[in-house]
């Protein structure tokens, strides 16, 4: 679980570093980041070498995941589509017992990634105007996008076992993918020199490190307490980017805040009272 939190935290500071560098094009900036981010591994190069079925699993999973979400920003409203690209945490624990039969799907799990994601939609939204009527492709992919995360993370522990290092070598892989999509579909970018610190932070921490973390988590973790856990994800985002743009915090954050606690609370009190009986 704290292999989870740790790179949940890393992801919260995505919505911060992401509005620093608005201005890049979003496969340009994907590539990047994901670069830096396998270049973390380096050391442990050798380790990069799996089986072809592990590596398509982690492109599949890197490079799927951020291709269909910046498909469904450009063909849905940007609130909306994040909203149902935040459906992967509740996906990660309904999905448990598809992935991995041994654990078994009770109601306090259902409970509390209802709960959770309730107040992570509460985050998301903050009491702006919410409407899904219209750009179905873009829903659709949003959808995807969330179904490809939530699969990706509990695949990794169908595939024969595999170093966390090998995260380098899918995160290069994806890396080669985005820069491909953007030379595809995107214009040039004129850099400017601040740039470079926010995307050398964005591509060790959120979209470096976070990978790697989230991969020894649901390797070693209960994926059902981790789901639910993640739905911190957007609450902590969108507290940080009131922070740092310093919007005042509503009453709808505290809100979210108590739901997505409470979710946790639960699960995480009916899986200590599971170990002691």
């Amino acid at each position: 679980m704290l292999w989870a939190l740790m790179a949940i935290i890393l992801w919260a500071s995505l919505a911060v570093l992401g509005l620093a560098l608005a201005h890049w094009p979003p496969f340009l900036l994907t590539g990047l980041s994901l670069l830096l981010g396998g270049l973390l591994s380096l050391p442990h190069w050798r380790q990069w070498r799996v089986p072809l079925r592990t590596l398509l699993l982690g492109v599949y999973g890197l490079f799927g995941f951020h291709f269909l979400l910046f498909m469904a920003l450009r063909h849905a409203p940007p609130i909306e589509a994040n909203l149902i690209n935040y459906l992967w945490p509740l996906l990660i624990v309904l999905l448990t017992p598809l992935f991995l039969p041994g654990h078994r799907l009770r109601a306090v799990h259902v409970l509390a990634a209802v709960l959770g994601f309730a107040g992570a939609a509460l985050a998301i939204v903050g009491g702006r105007q919410f409407s899904l009527q219209g750009s179905g492709v873009g829903f659709a992919l949003a959808g995807c996008s969330a179904l490809v995360w939530a699969s990706y993370s509990l695949a990794s522990r169908r595939v024969p076992p595999f170093p966390t290092a090998a995260v380098g070598g899918f995160c290069m892989v994806s890396a080669a993918l985005a820069l491909l999509c953007h030379g595809l579909w995107e214009p040039a970018v004129v850099w400017r020199t601040v740039d470079g610190v926010s995307l050398l932070l964005l591509g060790l921490g959120p979209m470096g490190a976070a990978f790697y973390l989230w991969d020894r988590a649901l390797k070693q973790g209960d994926p059902r307490r981790i789901g639910v856990l993640a739905n911190l994800t957007p609450l902590l985002s969108t507290v940080a980017l009131h922070l740092w743009t310093g919007r005042p915090l509503s009453g709808q954050i505290g809100l979210a805040a108590v739901l997505i606690s409470g979710a946790a609370s639960l699960v995480w009190w009916s899986g200590r009272r599971a170990q002691s009986s």
